[in-house]
């Protein structure tokens, strides 16, 4: 556990199941596209997955615009199977989530930019937070953070990050952070924020309050800022945490 009582697991990369053929679901692709051209905008292209294990994870993607300096991508198919609740928040929590990613309005959106893992590991993070719950038999809420490998390696080669923390979306609307599909399941949207290997440390050590406070400080947001300093090197102006 951290210092402040919270449990740590590790995992181990599983190599004992064969591969588990999944086909999309018309009916949340369908949903997802709708909730992200009601609270954000058009969608302009759905990446879609050749060959799928557990899930079918679909990339939905809305190019920015000058009123929203911003693109919007968004899964759909982590939500096809429920995730493994500890048996303390069954029913409180929904057991069904989709990963949403917000990238600034120069990050490369074409699959030939993303042949560069440099350009394509915030995608590549996406499909690994979507499939992870289901593989694993666990679960994926907000401030849950995951290293990339024990010890962690930077996500990418150059970049200053080893790891992310799940957060709930607060650029968007609020009511962006649920989606309801037409079965009746409800779907918890999820963002995550790249963390530095000190942030990580602090993270794990002490808990979410005492990260999120510099985050804030540092006037980091949940748009990826992908060669921002570490929010523990100083302070800066207002960022979003503290905001809902």
């Amino acid at each position: 556990m951290g210092d402040d009582g919270q449990r740590i697991y590790r995992y181990e990369q599983r190599t004992d199941r064969d591969l588990e053929p999944a086909p999309g679901d018309d009916a949340t692709i369908a949903a997802v596209g709708a909730h992200l051209e009601r609270h954000i905008g058009p969608v302009e292209t759905v990446f879609h997955e050749i060959v799928s294990d557990l899930v079918h994870v679909d990339i939905h993607m809305v190019l920015p615009a000058p009123d929203r300096p911003y693109a919007a991508l968004m899964t759909s198919g982590m939500s096809d199977r429920p995730m493994t609740l500890p048996a303390e928040l069954d029913g409180e929590l929904s057991p069904h989530a989709e990963i949403c990613l917000l990238l600034p309005p120069d990050w490369p959106l074409d699959e030939d930019a993303w042949q560069d893992e440099r350009h394509y590991w915030p995608i590549r993070w996406m499909k690994v937070l979507a499939r992870f719950p289901h593989e694993y038999d666990s679960w994926l809420g907000a401030w849950h953070t995951m290293p990339n490998g024990d010890p962690p390696d930077p996500v990418a080669p150059g970049s200053p990050f080893v790891g992310v923390m799940l957060a709930p979306p607060l650029t968007p609307p609020p009511e962006f952070g649920t989606l309801e599909l037409p079965d009746g399941r409800v779907v918890t949207v999820l963002t995550f924020l790249p963390l530095h290997a000190d942030e990580m440390e602090l993270k794990v050590r002490s808990g979410a309050d005492p990260l999120l406070e510099a985050l804030d400080a540092a006037g980091v947001g949940d748009v990826l800022d992908g060669a921002r300093p570490s929010a523990l090197g100083g302070r800066r102006r207002r960022g979003l945490f503290r905001r809902r």
